[in-house]
């Protein structure tokens, strides 16, 4: 932002400038710049509650008054600052210089207190309220308004999570600007007319918002607050603590407010350039998990007599954890499947521990759907982009055009997706889509400005697992996309989805070759992009370098201070075939980090895996289906008990501290360092920092890796009955780090099927229908809703409520399954006569 530069009168003003006077300072501004912006970067803070730097200006609660005078004639009355633009010649007082301003201030003041209530010995808000400072600082000292208060019913539940209390509400539009611009979501607006104007659900329109609970954090007088933070506690009995979101790869900036040991709430941390000042509500609420009953606090060892595990010490589980993994390396070989959501320093103890401790390559923290073809992806494009060399948040809302491939923005990165929101709205950018239907991810960011308003963007629909051949084809079924992808600073997005799609990465790599597009991949978790990097895959060593390079080799084991020709040189397993290689008896053991099965490309197979296999040693935080079946235990931290780093999609390196103290709570870095020290071997990562610092003596480097070669799948032959599934997950949904936390959940979109009407039509489908999707291994039954998807598929959410359908059906995005109805009044089922 340009500074403001006290000038003389004979100074010239730079083009694009004015110069004007604020309380007899004469300044030099950019034009259209806000006078309450240009006063506060004076050092002049003007009162105010509806001004937010990120909204749009309203001029709803006339707080901010200020004398304006313009070519030596003053206004006739008092104007709000935060609506009026600097210009040439003004003179401004504000309540520090003008008597008249100051009264203007008081007046509004008193008027926004005559029906406010007493509320704040028992208001969440109470000691952090804008409304308490401004009343005490520019308000009087008594009110000439003695009649009753006006009262409501009181709270109003607009959702599960967000209670409205309307007597406290200063209609400052706050909460209606940010859904309506911000989110793009029917949220809450403004009801009746005059005296009876107040905030409400939007009329006709479901709440379904995954950023509501901003308005909670922005809403300057407590009328909004969180049914989950509701009366626990005061602002001055918290200690707050700087972190970073754990739950995707954005790397949010947060604030952890706790006391006595336990989380109380959440808050968005302020980083233009990340997340600005929002957070989804995954990141505020889902920490309910941290205090979950089935916490492990005990390592635990199973009896071999009783075959039940039970806590033991620290000594013990290591010492048979040590035994039995040394065992198992001397055998037939242990794999590490170490989970996605890692801090760095973690993900780099694991990556050490796979090749010095048991001398393997098989270690991998894809627990997804992955493929070959996506490695070489990663470690041709991905690996070692930094904000300075690759693609970042400012870059997207900077982009003339994004096109998101395979990646469903709202659902699996929300923060990129408000950047490209902000983007398509403030910057005019294009934003086009690769997928199944027109989602509200992709109506909110192709008709920014809403349903009845000019497109911004387009959907490019294809079928699923057709996306490789969608890509292909822009050059001639879209050829208004590569022109646009061909302006300076276009990105391409890239989701995870794409393993599922052979030929996807190969397509989007020649596309930017052709196009000069950025590429950037986005994956869900928010320790993918750090555990690549720190080498938890099997075909990279920490920093990009290849497993297969012996200089390479040969440089990371003078670093970790080993023998030449120690590391091994065969590229290792990826996790689906650690899992069938354990399942059929070529593994010996497998370490398993904070993995839930039902994540895992097939979680039967998965299972049965860890049945089968010799010895399971489980580093988890809560009770699993990997703890169940593991014949050691070992309790690791959340992040909010030990310190770390992520590093986000961007490549941005997000650091974070300890929040709570907890003597018995050891890192993941802590517990393998302890564990190798067992096994004979040293990894010098017993703490976050130590781990970092090895690291760093492994930078990054030039990639040379050759890009993924893959040819497109050809669309599979339907016969009747049967459809293409498309499939991804919901922000909100089974996952393990969103449990004990109701008023969450009850803010999850609905579970239900998703047809064309062709579709619907051709399997006659009418009544009150479900449709039943099956495949030979189960079924799932779900009610329908029409949308705009190619004839022929049909689209499940991938992990909610009865939806698994990686455990259920066995299927993923691009298979095969076949599709029946089912009324839901009579519960009778027909095969669906044609193809569907």
């Amino acid at each position: 932002m340009t500074a403001i530069e006290e000038k003389p009168d004979t100074a010239p003003v730079p083009e694009g400038h004015v110069r004007l006077t604020i309380d007899g300072v004469e300044v030099i501004a950019p034009k259209g710049e806000l006078l309450i912006r240009a006063a506060e970067r004076l050092g002049t803070v003007i009162p105010r509650f509806c001004d937010h730097p990120l909204l749009d200006p309203a001029g709803a609660c006339r707080q901010c008054l200020v004398e304006v005078e313009m070519g030596g004639r003053p206004m006739p009355k008092p104007q709000a600052s935060c609506t009026i633009t600097v210009a040439d010649g003004m003179v401004v007082k504000t309540q520090r210089t003008s008597p008249v301003a100051d009264k203007a201030q008081q007046g509004v003041m008193e008027l926004l207190l005559i029906n406010h209530p007493l509320d704040c010995p028992i208001c969440d808000k109470g000691g952090e309220c804008p409304l308490q400072n401004q009343a005490l600082a520019h308000g009087r000292a008594d009110s000439r308004f003695v009649e009753k208060k006006r009262t409501f019913p009181k709270p109003i539940p607009v959702s599960t999570q967000v209670l409205l209390d309307r007597e406290r509400c200063v209609l400052c539009q706050r909460c209606t600007r940010f859904s309506d611009q911000i989110a793009g979501d029917p949220f809450i607006e403004l009801l009746e007319r005059g005296a009876h104007q107040q905030i409400g659900i939007a009329e006709n329109k479901p709440f379904q918002s995954y950023f509501s609970g901003n308005t909670i954090q922005i809403c300057p007088v407590g009328a909004l607050t969180s049914a989950a933070y509701r009366f626990r506690s005061r602002p001055f009995d918290l200690v707050s603590t700087p972190s970073i979101c754990e739950h995707c790869s954005s790397g949010c900036a947060e604030r952890t407010d706790w006391r006595r040991g336990k989380v109380m709430r959440k808050l968005a941390g302020e980083d233009p350039e990340v997340n600005e000042e929002w957070i989804c509500d995954k990141g505020r609420f889902a920490f309910r998990y941290l205090t979950a009953g089935d916490r492990i606090t005990r390592p635990m060892v199973r009896d071999a007599k009783t075959g039940e595990l039970v806590e033991t010490s620290w000594t013990d589980a290591l010492r048979v954890a040590a035994e039995g993994l040394a065992k198992a390396r001397d055998g037939k070989g242990v794999g590490v499947l170490a989970g996605g959501r890692l801090t760095v320093e973690d993900a780099y103890a694991y990556a050490k521990f796979a090749r010095i401790a048991l001398r393997t390559n098989d270690v991998d923290f894809r627990a997804r759907a992955h493929s070959a073809e996506e490695l070489d992806f990663l470690a041709s494009t991905v690996v070692g982009t930094t904000p300075e060399t690759g693609v970042t948040f400012g870059a997207i809302e900077s982009a003339p055009a994004v096109l998101c491939v395979a990646l469903e923005p709202e659902e699996e990165a929300p923060i990129v997706f408000l950047r490209l929101r902000k983007a398509a709205r403030k910057r005019g950018t294009q934003v086009f889509h690769i997928g199944q239907w027109t989602s509200p991810a992709v109506t909110k960011t192709i008709r920014p400005y809403g349903v009845d308003k000019p497109l911004a963007g387009s959907l490019l629909a294809c079928p699923p697992g057709g996306e490789a051949a969608a890509v292909e084809g822009l050059p001639s079924h879209a050829p208004d996309v590569i022109e646009a992808l061909g302006g300076a600073g276009a990105v391409i997005l890239v989701g995870e989805r794409a393993a599922q799609v052979p030929g996807l990465f190969t397509a989007v790599v020649k596309l930017a070759e052709t196009t000069g597009a950025r590429i950037a991949w986005i994956p869900r978790r928010a320790g993918e992009r750090g555990a690549l990097d720190a080498g938890a895959v099997p075909t990279l060593l920490p920093g990009g370098r290849l497993v297969s390079d012996a200089t390479a080799r040969l440089e990371v084991e003078r670093v970790w201070g080993l023998e030449a020709g120690t590391l091994p040189g065969r590229p290792g397993r990826d996790t689906g075939a650690i899992i069938a290689a354990a399942a059929a008896g070529q593994l010996d053991g497998l370490v398993v980090g904070g993995v839930q099965t039902d994540d895992l490309p097939d979680p039967v197979l998965a299972e049965e895996a860890l049945d089968d296999v010799g010895f399971v040693v489980s580093l988890e935080l809560r009770a699993s289906a990997v703890t169940a079946r593991a014949d050691v235990v070992l309790p690791v931290a959340p992040s909010v008990e030990k310190a770390g780093s992520y590093l986000n999609w961007e490549g941005r390196r997000r650091e974070f501290g300890t929040t709570i103290e907890s003597p018995g709570s050891l890192s993941d870095c802590r517990v393998l360092d302890t564990l190798g020290v067992e096994m004979d071997v040293d990894l010098f990562t017993q703490t976050p920092q130590a781990a970092a610092a090895d690291l760093a003596r492994l930078p990054a480097v030039l990639r040379s890796a050759a890009p993924p070669v893959a040819v497109a799948a050809q669309a599979p032959t339907l016969e009747d009955g049967q459809a293409l599934l498309a499939t991804w997950r919901q922000l909100l949904d089974n996952g393990s780090l969103q449990s004990d936390e109701p008023h969450l959940a009850g803010t999850a979109r609905a579970t239900v099927a998703r047809l064309s009407a062709g579709t619907a039509a051709r399997l006659g489908l009418n009544g009150n229908p479900a449709v039943t999707v099956k495949t030979e291994r189960g079924s799932i039954t779900l009610p329908v809703e029409h949308a705009d998807l190619p004839d022929g598929v049909v689209w499940l959410p991938a992990n909610s409520g009865p939806a698994t359908t990686r455990r259920t059906l066995g299927a993923g995005h691009g298979d095969v399954v076949s599709v029946t109805t089912e009324n839901l009044l009579t519960g009778a089922t027909t095969d669906g006569g044609e193809s569907a």
